[in-house]
């Protein structure tokens, strides 16, 4: 997959099918979207392009309401890394200002999806709005192509078990804590991707020795408070372990520790990027009297975790 900062030096796309969308979490419903973007290529000897757009457009356009609180499921970093998986041909991030959201769904199609690509095939999902005041849509496009050359063809939304699988409904799964709910939406483990930095002392102390988590944008999601049942890849070796979220008073974000079972603590990890994937929520934050609680606690989370996690 090759990776476009904007329209230029694009080079020639032969025969593009595109799709847009901010595709946060790349769920299942995006998935079917990029599936059938790939066929429809295959089919007419084209290419797949997914046009996408950073910061999340309603970052931009409702800092104080919308956009306010809005945690997404994947850094920049790790949408990249999801896409790459998906078979797309190429992947266009688009610096989404407040001058390019005055962009008309008229000018978008014609002077970027037209003009610029030459899109032979257009995909939508389910109820896909675009351009100024979302006044763009699949009825829209569908009358466009009886003047331009190209097609146009709307994908229905996915359900999983009567819920209709969306970004809202994956971001508040995670935030309430249902890691296997939003990994059934996902179609994937939820991950958070970053480098680590040395853990708490304290907790190498009672030998549970940690590596906490640093989140490079702000914006990343972060599950509910808790233990969780991990697995870390690093430089191709992977590790199982137990991971506590945890929010101080004093500390603006969440302190991430994780503990890996079969990590040498010698060997350092310290600066390394990882990929942290989430497979389960074990419990609550407990409120234990004494260290030696705590020991006995953590003891029986990793045995349980061993079991959980092959």
């Amino acid at each position: 997959m090759k990776v476009h900062r904007g329209f230029e030096n694009l080079g020639n796309i032969k025969n593009p099918a595109v799709t847009t969308g901010t595709f946060d979490g790349v769920h299942l419903g995006h998935k079917v979207i990029i599936n059938r973007l790939n066929s429809l290529a295959n089919e007419i000897n084209g290419e797949s392009v997914l046009i996408t757009f950073h910061p999340h457009p309603r970052k931009v356009l409702y800092p104080d309401t919308f956009g306010k609180d809005l945690n997404l499921i994947n850094s920049q970093q790790e949408k990249i890394q999801q896409l790459e998986k998906t078979g797309l041909d190429h992947l266009i991030i688009i610096n989404f200002t407040k001058d390019f959201a005055n962009t008309t769904s008229q000018e978008f199609v014609k002077n970027i999806l037209l003009e610029k690509l030459h899109a032979k095939i257009i995909i939508v999902g389910f109820n896909h709005h675009f351009g100024h005041n979302r006044e763009g849509d699949y009825n829209y496009l569908y009358k466009l192509t009886k003047e331009y050359d190209f097609r146009v063809e709307e994908i229905p939304h996915q359900d999983l078990e009567n819920e209709t699988v969306s970004s809202t409904i994956t971001r508040k799964a995670l935030l309430e804590g249902r890691v296997q709910r939003a990994n059934a939406y996902l179609e994937h483990f939820f991950v958070i991707i970053g480098s680590l930095k040395r853990g708490h002392l304290k907790c190498k102390e009672i030998g549970f020795p940690t590596l906490e988590m640093i989140i490079e944008e702000e914006e990343k999601l972060i599950p509910k408070e808790g233990v969780y049942a991990v697995s870390v890849v690093c430089e191709g070796n992977r590790y199982r372990g137990m991971l506590n979220i945890k929010t101080y008073l004093e500390k603006e974000n969440p302190s991430i520790q994780v503990h890996l079972f079969e990590y040498d603590y010698n060997f350092k990890l310290e600066s390394k990027i990882v990929t942290i994937a989430f497979h389960k929520r074990m419990r609550d934050e407990l409120q234990l009297g004494n260290t030696e609680s705590l020991k006995n606690q953590l003891a029986k989370d990793k045995l349980i975790i061993e079991e959980l996690i092959y």
